[in-house]
Formats: C-alpha cells, sequence, structure tokens
C-alpha cells in the first residue's frame, strides 16, 4: 500500500476516518483469522464522468453465501451493504479505477467456535494498472497444494484461505517467477494465489473446474460468458494438468484483483511463442469495455456511483 491512504472507511454502519477502522486484537478475526470477504472493482469512464462498481450485486450475494458457510450468526442486510460500498467511494471522491473490499469479520471475544458478534467493514483504494497487464509474467508451479473442499471451502473467500495462497507468492517470488500456480489434491491445476486460470489450446479456452478445488469466481464467469458469447470461443471446464499447460498457446490469469493477465511462460517454459496471445489480448480489451461502460454490453454489470447518488437526491 502506498503511504497515503485515502480520508474514509466504511466500518460498523457508518463512515469513519481511515484510522479508526480498527478491530480488537482479541477478536475472532484476529485470533483466528474468522473473517470472510470481497474484492471488487471500480472503474471510471472518463467520458461519462461516472464510476462504475463491477457485478455489485454478484459479489454481495456471494458474501452471504460465504457468511452462510462459514457459520456467522448474522443474515447480511444486502442492500445496506451496497449502500456501504457506494458512499465510501463517494465520501474518498474518487475519479480513477479503485480496489474495493468488503468485510465481515467476528469481532467481540470469543473462541474459535464463536458465530457473532459480525462487524461489517469497507474500504477503497486507488490500484493503477500493472505492467504485467500489458506485458504479461512468468508464472511457475509451486510445491504448495490447493486444499480440497473437504479441508476448507475453498470456493468461498475466508480470510483463512489466503494463507495458503500467502505461503505461494513467497515460493514463486523466490523462485524468480512473477506469480505462482497451484495444483490440487489430486496433483491436477487449481488456480493462482488469489485468481483463476485460463489456457487456450487449439482456439478452444480451457479453465479447471469448479471443483478443482477453486475460488467460484465472479471474474471467471464473466470471462465464461464473453468469451461464449461475444467472441464465440468454446470454453471447456475440466480437469487440467501440469503439463498440458506447457502445450499451451495461451495462458492467462483473471480476478478482480488481477483482471485478465497475460502468462507468457510457465516453469520457465514459453507459452506459445511467449508473446501476449492474440485472444487472451482480444478479451482482455473487451474485459475493460464492458467494466468500464465504453460497451454496451452486460449494463447488468455495472451500478454506477455518483448517479446513484444524484437519482436519491432528487427523490
Amino acid at each position: 500500500m502506498a503511504d497515503t491512504h485515502p480520508r474514509f472507511a466504511w466500518f460498523d454502519g457508518r463512515l469513519v476516518p481511515w484510522e479508526e477502522a480498527r478491530i480488537h486484537v482479541y477478536s475472532p478475526a484476529v485470533k483466528y483469522g474468522t473473517g470472510v470477504f470481497e474484492g471488487l472493482r471500480g472503474y471510471w469512464n472518463e467520458a461519462e464522468r461516472e464510476m462504475y462498481v463491477f457485478r455489485l450485486r454478484e459479489h454481495l450475494e456471494r458474501l452471504a453465501f460465504g457468511i452462510k458457510v462459514m457459520r456467522f450468526d448474522v443474515i447480511p442486510d444486502l442492500a445496506a451493504l451496497e449502500r456501504a460500498v457506494l458512499e465510501v467511494v463517494r465520501a474518498n471522491g474518487f475519479r480513477e479505477g479503485v480496489h474495493i473490499r468488503l468485510s465481515a469479520l467476528l469481532d467481540g471475544t470469543g473462541e474459535m467456535h464463536a458465530v457473532g458478534p459480525v462487524l461489517f467493514a469497507c474500504t477503497a483504494n486507488t490500484r493503477p494498472p500493472t505492467r504485467a497487464l500489458s506485458e504479461g509474467l512468468a508464472a511457475g508451479v509451486v510445491s504448495w497444494r490447493r486444499p480440497e473442499d473437504a479441508a476448507m471451502p475453498m470456493r468461498v473467500k475466508a480470510n483463512a484461505n489466503y494463507q495458503n495462497g500467502r505461503l505461494a507468492v513467497h515460493e514463486a517470488k523466490a523462485n524468480g517467477y512473477g506469480a505462482g500456480i497451484l495444483l490440487n489434491s489430486a496433483g491436477k491445476v487449481a488456480e493462482g494465489p488469489g485468481m483463476c486460470l485460463f489456457m487456450v489450446r487449439g482456439g478452444v479456452a480451457v479453465t479447471p473446474s469448479i471443483t478443482s478445488g477453486i475460488l467460484e469466481s465472479i471474474t471467471r464467469d464473466a470471462v465464461i460468458r464473453l468469451l461464449r458469447e461475444e467472441l464465440g470461443v468454446t470454453v471447456e471446464e475440466r480437469e487440467v494438468d501440469r503439463s498440458e499447460l506447457y502445450a499451451a498457446d495461451e495462458v492467462f490469469f483473471c480476478g478482480t484483483a488481477w483482471e485478465v493477465t497475460p502468462v507468457t511462460s510457465v516453469d520457465r517454459l514459453p507459452v506459445g511463442d511467449g508473446a501476449v496471445g492474440a485472444l487472451t489480448r482480444r478479451l482482455q480489451s473487451l474485459y475493460f469495455a464492458v467494466a468500464k461502460g465504453e460497451s454496451a454490453l452486460h449494463p447488468e454489470w455495472r451500478t454506477p456511483v455518483y448517479a446513484t447518488a444524484s437519482a436519491r437526491a432528487a427523490e
């Protein structure tokens, strides 16, 4: 994170100065990582002078699912949480792309089995595009395995799940890679630490199935739909062997934080000719156009931030 930070966070039902968004060191959220969260993106459309939050409703629904799976004793008010997301972006006056984090955290002084009280918090920060979006990056398979569903429900964004990805990130960096690729307990390709993976082989896009121990990714769903419906590409959801990545014509990661990021080598072997793939580039361009509202496709995926406030003020 940069030395500067936004002025406001949304914390426990209200906007507060950034420095006041704190939870006690003895809370289950701190002691045991007992929390679930959503990462969202807000995309700035300069021509319209508007910020669009991408697939906000789907993220709220997945947060509610995570709360259910992790046995939190609360029924979240999704309408109130939607207002919180929009409010924290507006309060900070962002006029460029932002990454938003919406969290449900176990507060209080309970032990491991605690189910409440649940505290909701939301922050937003600017996040400039990375060089990897245009240039691609080198990825490598790491030794850490993605846990199976019988160990942890990896399809939800539980805070504790991300320690697995954290270890993968450290190993990948130590080995000189820009990103790691995790296999699952069966030795099949799962995903990256915080992003899903696709490969393109013979004009067909392939991605590990949800039952491969991956997150039920909202960005992955958007990518599949854009590939099938708009680009006319066949998409297969199935098991993928590690060595099959070496035969791929293209590989890319996708996720809220990673967007559509090309991979140009795997385990120091070039992907295709070692350059960013043509389909990856087309998909990336379409994805950003849809997310920013520069394309008329899928208006239901975009929630305006500033127009929403104006409409409510006029009521």
